[in-house]
């Protein structure tokens, strides 16, 4: 019996992760959330989100399975998880953090708001702090224009952020997670 190239590549990545089998068995559960959609017409949507879900990020070798598995060619399903915002292809940090870039955020400190992220945490937009507890997006517009300059954390809005009060925001993620 001829093992199919999922098989091949999960026991690869297998023996190259600690504790084995931890990238079998994320091939498998997508190969599941694959079977799952019965191949409904727009489930690949579907199938992305519910793989990110459960591994955080959509790496390289698990997209070439949904891409072979979906009869999807790899440059389409490359250009749906570029297009939306909410996959990524690198792991993220435990808390997504957002700046609202849009123009009245913009001029009201969301350049400063950046600067003092990259200051105090080494984050530069699209990076994750090297524990790996925050991760920084710029977006253009959360809708708060009011509440400007926004920032959210894990979709929590902090509204009228004072760059000099940043630290003092995010200790709270950073105390949630020791306890």
């Amino acid at each position: 019996m001829e093992r199919s190239e999922t098989e091949a590549i999960a026991e690869t990545l297998a023996r190259r992760e600690i504790g084995g089998g931890i990238a079998g068995r994320v091939f498998r559960q997508t190969q599941r959330i694959i079977d799952d959609t019965g191949g409904q017409a727009g489930a690949l949507i579907r199938v992305l989100e519910e793989t990110q879900g459960m591994i955080g990020y959509l790496p390289p070798q698990v997209l070439k399975t949904i891409s072979r598995d979906m009869r999807v060619p790899l440059s389409e399903l490359y250009g749906i998880v570029s297009f939306y915002h909410f996959f990524t292809t690198v792991p993220r940090g435990k808390y997504l953090i957002q700046v609202c870039m849009g123009t009245c955020c913009y001029v009201r400190g969301g350049e400063r708001i950046l600067h003092t992220l990259k200051k105090e945490y080494g984050l530069e937009p699209g990076g994750t702090t090297p524990d790996g507890m925050f991760s920084l997006e710029t977006v253009r517009c959360l809708g708060a224009c009011a509440l400007a300059p926004v920032m959210t954390v894990e979709g929590e809005v902090h509204k009228k952020v004072k760059y000099v009060r940043i630290k003092e925001s995010l200790s709270h993620y950073e105390q949630e997670v020791k306890r």
